[in-house]
């Protein structure tokens, strides 16, 4: 790998030819990666890449008068300490925010690398288009503000928002609801068996622990394993699983930690106090992101909690 400094000024200009058709295809994959789900910023990003082969176009015609029609293969992982791109493009889904704010700072990264290309350039016309490129790429968030307002109209705008409500909802709320669900009612059983069995705090708690992290590790990996998410946009299916695995442990740790506390009344009251707080916070999450009516949303969560409550205490007292 060579330095940075360490570049001629032909192997200058080949990088930055690079540098612009790898930009112009990254802001292609955008375009293609958010078309069915935001069209109206797909349009944005395509405009964006068509700018970027400019550039490229701009670069070249300057390097053939300079240097001939042979271009050295000269590319970012051949330069040490240059811009690094993480592979954002391949992923699916793409967040509409993530692609937004990924897209600033490679602006910003190339206006850097033009302006200390054109500090190092001896030849004034390339030291000249050099500082006229990190101009444009400055240039380049009101130029994304002036294809917004040709592209998101009110309505694209209304349309993508909820698009990515529904995409956080698939993504994140879904998967851990379904997490604290699981882990605040199906651990209740064998924590309550076990306490009325036994009367003995630390047991109790061990018996709650082992069904927690149990639940959640199996939780995990049912959702991680349930779709890769390339067909529904439920997104990253191990983003999933670590979401639903960790809700579904919490939720069972919540009414499971009191249980460290050494009278067995004291822990078992908090216990039970735990357990209807997480009832209501799963009720209101319901009603708040799912769009369930309230008294439904509580009546269902506290019929079957309760139902488990009391089973888990019946066995217990057998």
């Amino acid at each position: 790998m060579k330095k940075f400094a360490d570049l001629t000024e032909r192997e200058t200009m080949a990088l930055a030819i690079s540098n612009e058709e790898d930009d112009s295809r990254i802001y292609h994959g955008f375009a293609d990666a958010l078309a069915e789900q935001f069209p109206a910023s797909a349009a944005i990003f395509s405009d964006m890449a068509k700018e970027e082969s400019g550039h490229r176009d701009r670069l070249f015609q300057l390097y053939r008068e300079k240097f001939g029609n042979y271009l050295p293969l000269v590319r970012r992982q051949d330069v040490r300490g240059f811009i690094k791109r993480r592979p954002l493009w391949l992923m699916r889904p793409l967040g509409l925010d993530a692609v937004r704010k990924y897209a600033a700072q490679m602006e910003i990264e190339a206006a850097q690398f033009y302006r200390k290309a054109a500090d190092a350039a001896r030849d004034a016309s390339i030291r000249a288009l050099l500082l006229d490129l990190a101009a444009e790429e400055d240039r380049h968030e009101v130029r994304a503000e002036q294809l917004a307002e040709q592209h998101l109209t009110r309505e694209a705008i209304a349309a993508e928002a909820e698009t990515q409500r529904r995409a956080f909802l698939l993504q994140y709320i879904q998967p851990g609801l379904v997490g604290l669900m699981d882990g605040s009612v199906s651990t209740l059983a064998p924590l309550f068996a076990a306490a009325f069995a036994t009367h003995q705090p630390f047991p109790t708690f061990l018996v709650g622990l082992a069904a927690s992290v149990g639940a959640g590790i199996s939780m995990g990996f049912a959702e991680a394993l349930s779709d890769d998410g390339a067909l529904t946009g439920r997104g990253s299916p191990w983003i999933r699983g670590t979401v639903c695995g960790l809700m579904t442990t919490l939720g069972g740790l919540g009414h499971t930690l009191p249980y460290l506390i050494p009278d067995f009344t004291i822990a078992t009251t908090l216990a039970v106090a735990v357990v209807v707080v997480e009832l209501a916070l799963i009720s209101w999450i319901r009603h708040r992101f799912m769009d369930t009516p309230w008294l439904q949303a509580t009546f269902q969560i506290a019929v079957g909690g309760t139902l488990v409550f009391l089973a888990g205490i019946l066995i217990g007292s057998a």
